[in-house]
């Protein structure tokens, strides 16, 4: 029997299968079946993707979720809400909080893809409900997207304009980049007076080798030449706004160029992982800690460069606290972990992983609590 010790629990969403909160109680419950004794202490996290919501929502009090129709990732209308956050003498119209992932998200789609017609179209529409609801700040999170369209459907929502030869509006998706021959931006809304912060931990530029198309295409279902097409409409993009300078700087490639688009209109960008971990106490949790526990749906190569499980790990290690990490599947290097263990190896296989993730973060969490 373990001498009573204090877990801080503090997972990412495993996405498409289970929110960061759900996952951060079915690990907590798992470790307590094995080690009874021990206090846990629950604080799931969020880079900026799937699950930034829920994060501001348990971590603020008096938060207040705005429910709003917006035109998803493939075309037709989907429900999602934005998070008005109270208001503050700094900003007497409250912040709203928006989640590309509930609006434009590629979870939207299931198990299909839609590489060339996928848009952010719907992300702008429920930027646009929360400045009409007259907040003073906005603060965005841009991880999951489905769409590589450089922000162009984000921006056409809140009042751009992008125009083929011919004068008509591009078709959307990064199916309409390359048709886009002028640009209109003078009926862009204005910035609420607090500015707009965008939560995003991923550091790629717009274009090149490591540019949101080649990087993070695959993933949305880009494939061969569709690949090197939509690199080059993405520069194209950048030239005709005059904004080459802004799709080199780290962040821009982010949500298949929302991150861009963003900086375009004039927001800044944030690490979002460092961020909500100062929202919600995760520095002060870890350093009355004994042992932390993070995870994530899957660790691999893309985890260490600024996900939140690596935030996590490195808050810890300052603290000279031991982390251990669940992850739905493992390939990655976890050498700076005190102990690892993958659902996917637990569960018999991905599907079996996927099909009950709950149960299998039981069990995995008390399998390290022993």
């Amino acid at each position: 029997m373990h001498p009573s010790r204090r877990i801080v629990v503090a997972p990412d969403s495993f996405k498409g299968s289970v929110t960061a909160a759900d996952a951060a109680a079915a690990i907590a419950a798992g470790w307590a079946a094995a080690a009874p004794g021990d206090v846990l202490t629950l604080r799931p996290m969020a880079d900026g993707g799937e699950g930034t919501l829920d994060a501001f929502a348990q971590a603020v009090p008096g938060a207040e979720r705005i429910p709003v129709r917006v035109t998803g990732p493939a075309g037709s209308a989907v429900s999602a809400s934005w998070l008005r956050l109270p208001a503050t003498d700094e900003h007497p119209g409250g912040t709203g909080v928006v989640e590309l992932a509930g609006t434009s998200g590629i979870e939207l789609l299931g198990d299909a893809r839609r590489p060339l017609e996928a848009s952010t179209l719907g992300f702008g529409q429920a930027i646009a409900a929360a400045l009409d609801a007259g907040v003073s700040r906005l603060v965005v999170g841009i991880g999951s997207s489905a769409s590589t369209d450089g922000g162009v459907g984000l921006l056409t929502a809140l009042g751009a304009r992008f125009l083929a030869a011919s004068g008509a509006p591009v078709a959307p998706g990064a199916a309409g980049l390359a048709d886009i021959d002028r640009a209109q931006l003078d009926g862009l809304r204005p910035l609420p007076a607090g500015g707009v912060t965008v939560l995003s931990d991923v550091t790629n530029p717009l274009t090149g080798p490591s540019g949101a198309a080649a990087i993070f295409g695959p993933q949305k279902g880009l494939a061969g030449d569709e690949i090197a097409a939509a690199d080059a409409a993405l520069g194209r993009l950048a030239r005709i706004l005059g904004a080459e300078a802004v799709a080199a700087e780290p962040g821009a490639g982010a949500a298949g160029g929302a991150g861009f688009a963003l900086r375009v209109w004039g927001a800044r960008l944030v690490p979002g992982s460092a961020w909500i971990a100062d929202l919600t106490g995760l520095v002060d949790a870890i350093g009355s800690a004994d042992l932390v526990i993070t995870g994530e749906g899957r660790f691999d190569g893309q985890s260490a460069a600024g996900k939140a499980p690596a935030h996590v790990a490195e808050l810890a290690r300052a603290a000279g606290v031991p982390t251990l990490l669940i992850a739905g599947a493992i390939d990655g290097d976890t050498a700076g972990f005190a102990g690892s263990a993958s659902l996917t190896e637990i569960a018999g296989g991905a599907a079996a992983a996927m099909g009950d993730p709950a149960r299998w973060l039981r069990a995995a969490a008390a399998r390290l609590a022993g």
